[in-house]
C-alpha cells in the first residue's frame, strides 16, 4: 500500500473545468454562460438558444486550443471520488471499488437539458461510465520499448503481486517510472470494428384479410400476388381521402386470388372470402358512378342525386320505418308533421322550427297539431303554440322530441351524426314541397305517397326491388289510409309527372318514377 500511495502522489491530478447556462432572473428570458476556467468572463446573451450555442463554442475553443490528454495523468474522476459509475449496494452485498483502467482521455460530460458541459481528464473506463461522455481526445500510448537489463531491474525492483487480483493503472511501477509488464488494452474507440454477423434473411410471410400467406404456398405468383395485395389494403386504410374506384379494383383482384388460392387448398371458406370480395367490389364500383355522377354500366344518363350515397339512403328509409311505427296521433296529417319534426331533432333530440316550416306544409290546422302533439307528451317548445307560428327565421323556436333525446343508457334510435341529419332535412323538405305537388295543392297523403315511393326505388326509378313492385298494404299503412283511397293518390301522382308506366294489381303496385324526380329518389341497393 506505501507504494501504491506514493504512486499515486507522484501522478499529475487530471484536469477538469465546467461550464454552465444559468438563468440571469425569474422571468427573463436572457441566460449567462460561465467558465470555471479563471481567465473566463461570464456572457449575458439574449436567449436560451443562443446562449446554449455559444456555450457549447466556448467549450470547443478550449479543446481546440489546449494541450492534449496526458499519458500519465492520474483519473480526475477517480480523485474526486465520482459515484455517477458505482453500482449502489443491495441489502446483502458490498460496493464494489470502481477500478480504473484504459488510456486517458478527455472526456465531455453533460446533461440531458443541455445547461452545462464538463470536460474530465480521466481514463476511458471511466469516461466510459457515464452515459452521456463523449471522447474528444485520447492521450498516446505511453513507450513500452527499453533494454532488457533495464526491464529486468525494474522487475527486481517491483513487488510481487498475485496472479490474480484487481490491476489498477496506478501501480507502483508507475512510480519508479519502469513500464508495466503487461500493456494496456487500447480504449474501444480506437480498436478496429468487429465484423458484422451475418444476419438470415427471413422468408417474407404476408397476410391478407386476417390470414397469413403461408411461404410454401405454390405457385409462386399467387402467393406474391396475395401477400402484394395485403399490403395494398394496409396502404389504402392509410389514405387521408377514399378512392373507390382503386378499392373496387382491389377487390376484384383479392375475389380472384382467394378463388385460386381456395382451388389450390380447397377450402371452402376462402371460396366464401371470394364471393364476399366480389360483392365489395360491386358495392365500391357502383358507389364510385354514384359519385361521380355516371350511370351505371354506361346505360342511359346520369342522375345526380340529392343523397348520394347508399348509407345516406338507408338513413332516409330508417326515418321514415320509426316514425310508421311510434307516431304519436293517427291521420296523415300528424304523420306528416311527425316525419318532418323528427328530422328536425333526430341527431340530439332538439332543433329549431319556425312559422313558415308549418306554413309550407299541407296541413289545414297547424296550430291544433301541433298543440296536441304537446298535450301528449310527444313534443316540447319554448313558448305558446302562436309564439311558434308566428317565429321568424331571425328568432326561431327551440323544440324537443324527449323520445329522441340521447343519454347514458339510450343512444336513441339512429345513428348518423350532425353533418347527416340536415341533409336527411333537406332532402324531405324538396320532395314534400315539390313544385308540381304544390301547385296541385296535393293534401298531405299524397306527400306521404311521394316520400314512400321516393325511397323503394331500384336504381333506374323502378318500383320495389329490381322493379318487381311495391306491396299496396304497405303503402297504404304508411299513408294512413286505406286501400281504395291510396289507388286515387296513384292517380294524383301520375297526373303531377310523378310516376309513369302505372300497373296496380290486388297486391302490387308496380311502374317507374319519371326522370324528373329521380334526383331525388333513394334507391334500394
Amino acid at each position: 500500500m506505501g507504494v501504491e500511495a506514493h504512486a499515486t502522489n507522484e501522478r499529475a491530478t487530471g484536469r477538469t473545468w465546467t461550464v454552465r447556462l444559468d438563468p440571469v432572473g425569474r422571468g427573463r428570458a436572457d441566460v449567462r454562460v460561465s467558465c470555471s476556467r479563471p481567465a473566463c468572463a461570464a456572457q449575458v446573451l439574449p436567449s436560451a438558444a443562443v446562449g446554449r450555442t455559444a456555450a457549447v463554442e466556448h467549450l470547443k475553443a478550449h479543446l481546440r486550443a489546449g494541450p492534449a490528454p496526458r499519458p500519465s495523468a492520474y483519473c480526475a474522476c477517480r480523485a474526486e471520488e465520482c459515484h455517477t459509475h458505482v453500482r449502489p449496494a443491495g441489502p446483502r452485498e458490498r460496493p464494489a471499488p470502481w477500478r480504473c483502467g484504459g488510456a486517458v482521455v478527455l472526456a465531455v460530460v453533460t446533461d440531458r437539458e443541455g445547461r452545462w458541459w464538463r470536460v474530465m481528464e480521466c481514463c476511458s473506463r471511466c469516461a466510459a461510465a457515464h452515459p452521456t461522455a463523449k471522447i474528444a481526445a485520447t492521450a498516446p500510448a505511453p513507450d513500452r520499448t527499453a533494454p532488457a537489463d533495464a526491464f529486468r531491474a525494474a522487475a527486481a525492483s517491483v513487488p510481487t503481486v498475485p496472479a490474480v487480483g484487481p490491476h489498477f493503472s496506478h501501480t507502483a511501477a508507475g512510480a519508479s517510472g519502469a513500464a508495466a509488464p503487461h500493456e494496456v488494452p487500447a480504449p474501444r474507440s480506437e480498436r478496429p470494428p468487429r465484423p458484422p454477423r451475418p444476419t438470415r434473411q427471413r422468408a417474407r410471410r404476408g397476410r391478407i384479410a386476417q390470414r397469413f400467406v403461408p411461404h410454401e404456398l405454390r405457385p409462386v405468383a399467387l402467393r406474391d400476388e396475395l401477400t402484394e395485395l395485403g399490403e395494398l389494403f394496409r396502404a389504402y386504410q392509410q389514405r387521408a381521402e377514399p378512392d373507390l374506384a382503386m378499392l373496387a379494383d382491389l377487390h376484384a383482384r383479392k375475389a380472384k386470388a382467394f378463388r385460386d388460392w381456395a382451388e389450390v387448398t380447397a377450402d371452402t371458406g376462402l371460396r366464401l372470402d371470394a364471393e364476399r370480395a366480389e360483392q365489395a367490389a360491386a358495392t365500391a364500383r357502383l358507389q364510385h358512378l354514384h359519385r361521380s355522377g355516371q350511370a351505371p354500366e354506361g346505360d342511359g344518363p346520369a342522375v345526380t342525386r340529392l343523397l348520394t350515397a347508399s348509407a345516406q339512403w338507408n338513413h332516409a328509409r330508417a326515418v321514415l320505418t320509426h316514425v310508421a311505427d311510434h307516431s304519436p296521433l293517427p291521420g296523415p296529417e300528424a304523420r306528416l308533421l311527425v316525419v318532418m319534426l323528427t328530422l328536425r331533432t333526430a341527431q340530439s333530440g332538439v332543433g329549431n322550427l319556425v312559422g313558415q316550416d308549418l306554413k309550407g306544409l299541407p296541413l289545414p290546422d297547424p296550430e291544433h297539431l301541433v298543440g296536441q302533439l304537446v298535450e301528449c307528451g310527444w313534443l316540447d317548445i319554448a313558448g305558446t303554440v302562436d309564439e311558434l307560428i308566428a317565429s321568424r327565421p331571425e328568432n326561431p323556436t327551440r323544440i324537443g322530441v324527449p323520445s329522441l333525446t340521447p343519454d347514458e343508457s339510450d343512444p336513441g334510435p339512429f345513428t348518423f351524426g350532425r353533418k347527416m341529419r340536415p341533409k336527411l332535412s333537406g332532402w324531405a323538405q324538396r320532395v314534400v314541397g315539390e313544385k308540381k305537388l304544390r301547385k296541385a295543392k296535393t293534401s298531405a297523403d299524397a306527400r306521404l305517397l311521394a316520400l314512400a315511393l321516393a325511397t323503394g326505388v331500384s336504381l333506374d326509378g323502378q318500383l320495389g326491388p329490381e322493379g318487381e313492385g311495391l306491396p299496396l298494404e304497405a303503402l297504404a299503412s304508411w299513408c294512413a289510409v286505406t286501400p281504395a283511397e291510396l289507388l286515387e293518390l296513384v292517380d294524383r301522382l301520375t297526373a303531377t309527372d310523378w310516376l309513369t308506366e302505372v300497373a296496380v294489381t290486388d297486391t302490387v303496385l308496380t311502374g317507374r318514377l319519371t326522370e324528373r324526380v329521380l334526383p331525388l329518389s333513394c334507391p334500394l341497393t
